[in-house]
This record gives C-alpha cells, structure tokens and sequence, in this order.
C-alpha cells in the first residue's frame, strides 16, 4: 500500500510499540509502515515466532523480550543478535526513551509500570491497555500530571470521547455516554447464560480481540472498564458517565453537552482509525480505508440489562470507592475469566468471584507502581482461592 508522509514525515517521533505480538500492536506496524512513521523498538513478554517476524518488519528497531524461555532467548539471540535485550528493565528503558510515542498494548498489569515510565521521561503514550487506568488510575493520573508526558486514548470508545472533547470546556460537558456492544449474549436471560460455553462467549459480533477482552465483553465488564478509564482520563464523577448498548457498533460513543447538544464518533469497528489517531494527533491524515457508508445500516440504542449483567455495576462500585478497589476489580476477573476459559468455572461463575473478591480485601491508597503490583498479587491470590471454592461447589 502505499505511504502517507506528514511533511516528508520529519516530525513523526519513533514509535514504541509495546505488545507488538498482541492485535493491537500488529495493527500499529501496519500503522507504521503507511504514515512512514519510524519505529525505535519493539517488546513483547515471550520471545515467539511472531516476535522474531514483527522484528524483521522493522529491521531498524530494538527488540525487548520480557520473560523468554532460555530456548527463546537462544533462539532470538542467534535470529536478531545485539538487536535484542531481555528483562523487565528493559522494557521499562525503552519505554523511556526519550522523544518517543510508546503504542502500549500490553495485555493486564503488566503494562502499568511502562506506561509510567514513558510517561515521566515525557512521552506520549498511546494507551490502549485498559489495565494501566483501572488497577493504577491514581498512579498513572500522577505520572501525567507531574510533567510534560501526555496519555491519548487508543481504545476506540475512549479515541471516540477525546474527538469529541477536543476544542471543549470542562464546563460544558453533562454526560460521557459509553457504547456497548452487547457482545454474543445480548438479549438473553441469565437461564440461558448458565450453561454457555466458552465458545459461544468468544463469538463476539462485530470486533476481532483477544480472549479475555472479548470474555469482558460477553459480560460487560469490558464496559465497566471503560466506566472507570473514562473517569481517570477525563476526571469526570461516575453520575455524568452512562453506557448504552449499540449492537451496530458504528457510534463509537458520545459526549452530551450542557445546552442538549450530543456529538458522536461513527465509523466502522475497525482499530486501525484510533492507533492511528493517536500516533498523528492534533493532526488528522487520510487513512488506508474505503470511505463509511451511512445508509449501511440503522443504529439502534438499548439499555444495557444490569440483572443478567451484574459485572457492569461492580465496575461503577469499585470506581466509586476509589483508591485499590478497581485494581481488586481487575486482577480478580483476570483471574476468573481465565478460569472460565479453561473450562473449571461457569460464564455467570465470573461475576460472582469477583464480587467475593471486592467484598474479602480492604481498600488502601495507592501512591506507587508497587502498591498496585502488591494490591494486585494480593486479589489474584483471593480471586483464585474463590475460584476453587467454586469449582469444588459445581
């Protein structure tokens, strides 16, 4: 395809892209190689065929593999030689790079202490891991706010808000409305939901994600998530923040201002337009896709159902706690989601131990990337020990 340059490209920073292995890292090499934009370095936890691949793509950029088997790291040392470096440290030094633009699209906690990195060398981080905000909110909003490192949001309900606020005042602002997809089980009964399979909870509709996320959305915790991202982002109180359900998912989400104006984002459900977005951003460039056709299909708005999906309010109680509680709130549906993907746990299981996981730990102030990583140990130790009393009551 061929290349789109801003100015012969010159002001692009390099990229870093975190997660390259991941969806949403794929997407933004594919990104990458149509804007021009350089990439500095690449990262991913295991050292896989896949990283070797990406690392071919972008024969110019360092190469970090976090936790490699010692065959991987034999395997990558002879494949990429001095290109290649291993570790948590660095990873968090390449995230710090300076003049750079870290794409994080690391899946769960992991990808909270980068983004701090990035952020307090100054960067901009791309954020499309929803982990980051919801287990570190406190953390991150710190990192942000200290110095000149900046967040844009590449998740494509929170890409949605930011157009919308762009050239907006706090003041003018009544309501962020969030767009659901519904997921596979729109429209069903919490009989129907007791004997799904995993399968059936992995056929999302209208979006190609990675398991857990698409598990998150089948239950509408995907959507508490964005509840609680969409507060830390935009420092708004959880009552000016709705969620409806928008089966098409062509409106992307909408802001509502004080005078009845709504203004929205619409376009097809694809994550190319947001990475992108946040990559070329105040700027807007003409991207690798047909133009939207508005007469395609009717757009229908619901209610989302909070009896037969309970995870949607257990995010809007964690936020509004505050303080550890949606970190609690994460790691425990990482933990119970997992479970139910490896078949130990029924879908409506998920709820409920996460539930049981709130109520078991006291809430603390978090002031470090540490104090996160020590809350989250502490709820997937919890969550399990809940997961087993489960499968042993099934």
């Amino acid at each position: 395809m061929d290349r789109v340059f801003l100015d012969g490209a010159a002001h692009l920073k390099p990229l870093l892209i975190l997660g390259v292995t991941g969806s949403i890292g794929q997407q933004t090499l594919d990104v990458a190689e149509y804007l021009g934009s350089p990439v500095a370095g690449i990262a991913a936890f295991r050292g896989s065929q896949s990283l070797v691949d990406s690392a071919m793509r972008v024969p110019d950029a360092a190469v970090v593999a976090v936790g490699p088997t010692a065959e991987e790291q034999d395997m990558l040392i002879s494949t990429l030689g001095r290109r290649v470096s291993f570790g948590l440290e660095a990873l968090l030094e390449m995230a710090a790079t300076p003049h750079t633009i870290a794409v994080n699209g690391i899946v769960g906690a992991a990808g909270l202490a980068p983004t701090v990195a990035a952020l307090d060398a100054g960067n901009r981080v791309a954020l499309a891991n929803k982990e980051t905000l919801i287990a570190g909110g406190p953390v991150v909003v710190a990192a942000a706010t200290a110095g000149p490192g900046e967040i844009i949001p590449v998740d494509s309900e929170h890409s949605a808000l930011w157009q919308c606020l762009v050239g907006e005042t706090e003041a003018s602002v009544s309501r962020l409305v969030l767009t659901a997809s519904g997921g596979p089980f729109r429209g069903k009964s919490k009989e129907f939901l007791d004997d799904v399979t995993v399968d059936q909870a992995l056929a999302h509709p209208t979006w190609s994600m990675g398991p857990r996320i698409t598990i998150d959305s089948a239950t509408l915790m995907n959507k508490a998530f964005e509840v609680i991202e969409a507060h830390y982002l935009y420092a708004i109180p959880y009552d000016q923040i709705d969620v409806v359900v928008h089966p098409q998912s062509i409106v992307h989400s909408l802001v509502e201002f004080v005078d009845g104006t709504l203004k929205a984002e619409l376009g097809d459900p694809d994550m190319r337009v947001p990475i992108q977005y946040a990559i070329t951003y105040p700027e807007r460039v003409k991207a690798d896709m047909e133009q939207f056709d508005l007469t395609k299909a009717p757009l229908l708005f619901e209610e989302p159902d909070r009896k037969v999906f309970p995870c949607l309010d257990l995010g809007y109680e964690a936020g509004r706690i505050g303080g550890s509680a949606p970190a609690v709130l994460n790691a425990a549906d990482e933990v119970a989601v997992a479970a139910f993907l490896q078949g130990r746990i029924p879908f409506l299981a998920i709820a409920d131990i996460v539930e049981s996981t709130l109520e078991q730990i006291p809430v603390v102030d978090l002031a470090s990337v540490a104090d996160v990583l020590a809350v989250d140990e502490t709820a997937r130790k919890v969550a399990a020990a809940n997961v087993e009393v489960n499968v042993r009551a099934g």
